[in-house]
């Protein structure tokens, strides 16, 4: 998966978070919060945006398993594709490539260090 269509879903992700009720929320960010510790296990030190996406590509269905651990009574807190795009979406602004809200693209930001973008 591209990382353009990727940070889609993600923002996506994190609007209905936003939009759920305070309650469900609450309990969202927990599991979003559990979720980004396991991206952060699972890609170790320093990613790319490519290398977030390719993860991505691979499936959140191990997500789910983290909400019910999480959250194990409650299944408001189960909704583990708003949890996961929202973990992603947080956990993009550590990649190396992405900085000030977006990717930093290596020839974009080369000519506007020479003065040339």
């Amino acid at each position: 998966m591209q990382f353009e269509t990727a940070i889609q879903l993600w923002e996506e992700g994190q609007r209905r978070l936003r939009q759920a009720d305070p309650a469900t929320q609450a309990l969202l960010e927990r599991v979003v919060d559990r979720i980004v510790d396991e991206l952060r296990r699972r890609l170790g030190g320093a990613f790319t945006t490519d290398e977030l996406a390719a993860l991505y590509s691979q499936g959140t269905d191990w997500a789910l398993d983290l909400a019910i651990a999480t959250v194990p009574h409650d299944p408001r807190a189960w909704d583990a594709q708003t949890a996961a795009d929202a973990a992603f979406l947080r956990y993009v602004r550590e990649a190396t490539d992405y900085a000030g809200g977006r990717r930093r693209v290596p020839d974009e930001d080369d000519a506007q260090q020479r003065g040339t973008g």
